[in-house]
């Protein structure tokens, strides 16, 4: 029998926001002057954002290498801009969020550096104004999901007990890594699905 939930953990981007890739990468295309496979090799070809999510660089070191790999020196109004064209806001996932907060705690772990966690508000305004300060990203506890000391670093820093959390994560293996970590978990496909789960562990 699993324990009572008392915090539900949420991942951000698949679950309280839809994340277009393509958006960003061409955004930041046109912001730099550069093709767009040059910006998913600097991105993601290159391990750049890997090791800024895992907390190894700081947020200026990422900028900077981003600027050498495009060519091209980004600011980080112009890195948040191509971000903001990547982010739609799940209303659906977010209206289940509120009436949930209403029987225990909520909070976000994302893989994400800093940046886009510092600059919450701008980047999503109605995550921002349902989780407060509670948005935490994978970078500040030095890995990603799915280590376990990501989730477990997570829910120490929230004073609450894994066996007593509900991680929700469109990642399968991101579900995975938060079961084996001790935490309860759940595999996000849709709001509909979340809002049975939710029922069933009676958080709603």
């Amino acid at each position: 029998m699993s324990a009572p939930v008392t915090l539900l953990l949420f991942d951000l981007e698949g679950v309280l926001s839809h994340y277009d890739r393509a958006a960003r990468v061409e955004r930041l295309a046109a912001i730099a002057g550069c093709a767009e496979e040059t910006v998913r090799h600097a991105i993601w070809g290159s391990g750049l954002e890997a090791r800024a999510d895992g907390g190894e660089i700081s947020d200026d070191e990422y900028l900077r290498e981003l600027g050498a790999l495009l060519g091209y020196p980004v600011s980080r109004a112009e890195w948040l801009d191509a971000r903001l064209a990547s982010i739609t806001p799940n209303e659906a996932a977010l209206a289940l969020a509120s009436r949930a907060a209403q029987r225990c705690r909520i909070a976000i772990l994302t893989n994400n550096c800093r940046l886009l966690t510092d600059h919450i508000a701008y980047l999503n305004p109605p995550v921002a104004r349902l989780f407060g300060p509670h948005v935490y990203s994978s970078a500040v506890f030095g890995a990603a999901k799915p280590a376990a000391q990501t989730y477990l670093r997570c829910v120490e820093r929230l004073g609450a007990a894994p066996t007593e959390t509900l991680f929700i994560d469109d990642s399968e293996a991101n579900v995975d890594g938060a079961l084996a970590a001790g935490l309860q978990a759940y595999r996000f496909v849709d709001a509909d699905g979340l809002a049975v789960e939710f029922a069933r562990r009676g958080v709603l």
